[in-house]
């Protein structure tokens, strides 16, 4: 019998959302990645388009290495800048496991920093079962 595989949904990475018209926003998604659901954003200083959040600093994207935010939608802006759907500012719970981080953010001391600068916008990642 085939093993059936559901894509993850935004019910397995929100848990908790005051005001949906107040914490989220839409916004640029820098062009030449697919970005899945739950991936922890920074914002580009210079262009004001969001990015992976990497581990440091990265020449062109500075200010993305800071997480803000966290996409509510799965995103292919491989070919082109696309909009997406953020969670911006909270009070919002997310599941911390639902989280994508940049391929920077490759230990636990680096993605706990990337949890606490999202807790600073009131968007906290909780274990969840």
């Amino acid at each position: 019998m085939p093993v059936l595989t559901a894509s993850p949904s935004l019910g397995d990475l929100l848990k908790f959302e005051l005001n949906a018209s107040y914490s989220r926003e839409t916004v640029t998604l820098k062009a030449g990645t697919s970005y899945p659901l739950g991936s922890v954003l920074g914002r580009i200083t210079a262009s004001g388009e969001y990015r992976l959040s990497p581990a440091a600093e990265v020449v062109g994207d500075e200010g993305a290495e800071t997480a803000i935010a966290v996409l509510l939608e799965t995103a292919d802006a491989t070919d082109g800048a696309i909009t997406g759907l953020i969670a911006a500012r909270g009070p919002v719970i997310l599941a911390d496991g639902a989280l994508a981080f940049d391929a920077s953010v490759d230990d636990a001391a680096k993605r706990a920093s990337k949890i606490t600068q999202l807790s600073a916008q009131g968007l906290v990642a909780r274990a969840t079962v």
